[in-house]
């Protein structure tokens, strides 16, 4: 590897940082890769697996640098070991830009140039790998760079966050090849190392793809927009953000505060007669399901304010030899009746539990700063004057499937309830929100966000955040949402299938490959 490659790489990693929140430089994400592509041109696997690696590095430290900060402040280790669990998950993150890299490599003595037309089908792949292995974690999935452009990102109800992914990757293989026909002086359609496609076609492809992509969005936006519009029935929800610090938050002696920050924001909102009223995850800092006192304070809330009220709190379970916490969130109604309560079901790595804890004896300040939960296992459904929503806390967000649960199951919204002050003031509550964009657009619902520091706020089917608020000030935020009708989009009904046409092109492609390098092999061994 020479030292202009090694550039390379990382001027892809940089571009890759700047197109997330808070840079948003989302334009740069079509062009990102292509610094990478070049300097991966004719390279071995191995060297190739370096490079990619590089970028990978670079592109995730970047991106969850905040790691430090919630660890340092709020799981109370010490810099060398926060430091050391960011740089864990980094390298393990950024091994799967480094696969990318290998099998491409793998390509270079057969396929030659097609190996950039499969890039975007294998970039996707084990996108979903990295979102699926293990705990699993998609943050800074590729597609997510492009919130902020609703038009391009509509087809997302379609084949998901994998999708736009996608669509980003092929783009930068494209102009990619655009580049090498101008370096060749040639737009030849093929040559001795396989398929070039030629930059009139490459040209076609990329103004055809954008053009439907665009089209596609434009027509769902103007439907949602004339929706908007219509006499259909609507829910007013009203969302208290209360700003709690996180070093207090679990402190006894400012229980009593919180909850009458919670009460004046609550009976602020009731003015206006909200259907429904939501606070954030672990907003109620004791067990609601025991203690009297609190408890009953709440359900009076719920009384006076005349609206339902979903809040998030810690509960337990008793069992024999030991008691089992879990994240919760409840659902009381104005006549002082608890209508639902739902567990969280992904909990977050080393914040609600720790992975391979006998291999990370160190983190075990964390579980004592921050709780050992156990997973929830039921997608409840919760009614508020007739209509049906689904509960994510926190990062749950982050995963399709758990939305599209959800909504599969009767869910006509979503509502996500979070505990960002765990961020501080880093760019991490802004990927957050970015987030949950595309899980409004895949199913087609609206989604209310509640968060404690921040940012809350409204997401409309068509992905525009609307009503959000700054980060740590105390907020309330009131807004009418339409919940959806009975009809699932493609995605909702049947899941990441876009992701088995990726894996059957990826295994059609590279068995192509072993059966050409084997016969190559062969002949050569018989004329020996």
């Amino acid at each position: 590897m020479r030292k202009k490659e090694i550039i390379y790489s990382i001027v892809s990693g940089i571009l890759l940082i700047l197109t997330f929140p808070k840079f948003n430089l989302g334009l740069l994400s079509w062009v990102a890769l292509v610094p990478l592509f070049t300097a991966l041109q004719d390279k071995d696997p191995l060297q190739s697996l370096g490079l990619a690696w590089v970028t990978g590095i670079i592109y995730f430290s970047g991106i969850l640098y905040w790691v430090v900060n919630t660890m340092v402040n709020y799981g109370h280790l010490s810099i060398f070991f926060s430091y050391l669990i960011l740089f864990m998950l980094v390298i393990y993150l950024s091994f799967y830009i480094a696969l990318f890299g290998f099998f491409l490599g793998c390509l270079n003595e057969e396929e030659g140039y097609k190996k950039w037309i499969i890039a975007p089908f294998l970039w996707t792949f084990l996108e979903f790998l990295r979102s699926h292995i293990f705990t699993g974690f998609p943050w800074a999935s590729l597609g997510y760079s492009q919130f902020q452009n609703l038009k391009i990102i509509q087809f997302s109800d379609i084949t998901g966050i994998y999708g736009i992914s996608f669509f980003i990757v092929l783009v930068n293989s494209l102009l990619f090849l655009f580049i090498v026909n101008l370096q060749k002086g040639s737009v030849l359609i093929s040559n001795d190392r396989g398929y070039r496609p030629s930059n009139t076609k490459i040209i076609l492809i990329l103004i055809l793809s954008f053009s439907l992509s665009i089209i596609y969005g434009y027509l769902k936006i103007d439907s949602y927009s004339k929706l908007a519009k219509m006499d259909v029935d609507r829910l007013k929800v009203s969302l208290i953000q209360g700003n709690i610090e996180q070093d207090r938050k679990w402190n006894p002696e400012y229980v009593r505060e919180t909850i009458d920050i919670y009460k004046k924001l609550t009976l602020d909102a009731s003015k206006n007669r909200p259907d429904l009223i939501v606070w954030p995850e672990t907003a109620v800092p004791f067990y609601f399901q025991s203690d009297k006192q609190f408890s009953s304070e709440i359900l009076s809330l719920a009384k006076d304010s005349q609206s339902p009220i979903l809040f998030g709190s810690p509960a337990y379970k008793s069992l024999k030899n030991h008691i089992r916490l879990y994240n919760r969130a409840y659902l009381v109604s104005s006549d002082e009746k608890v209508l639902g309560k739902y567990d969280k079901i992904h909990l977050v790595p080393f914040g609600e539990y720790v992975p391979l804890k006998s291999l990370l004896p160190f983190i075990n300040k964390i579980v004592e700063g921050i709780g050992d939960f156990y997973s929830g296992n039921d997608y409840s459904i919760m009614d508020v004057s007739g209509k049906r929503f689904g509960i994510l806390i926190c990062f749950e967000i982050i995963f399709p499937e758990h939305a599209r649960k959800f909504v599969k199951k009767g869910a006509q919204f979503l509502v996500n309830i979070t505990n960002d002050a765990w961020f501080g003031k880093s760019a991490a509550s802004y990927q957050h929100i970015a987030i949950a964009v595309f899980r409004a657009i895949e199913n087609r619902v609206p989604i209310v966000r509640a968060a404690n520091t921040g940012i809350s706020g409204f997401i409309s089917p068509t992905g525009m955040i609307v009503k959000d608020t700054d980060i740590f000030v105390r907020a309330l935020v009131e807004k009418e949402i339409i919940p959806k009708d009975e009809n699932l989009t493609f995605y909702s009904r049947y899941g990441d299938i876009f992701i088995y046409f990726c894996i059957i092109i990826n295994l059609a492609f590279f068995s192509k490959t072993l059966i050409l390098r084997y016969k190559k092999r062969k002949k050569l061994f018989m004329n020996i």
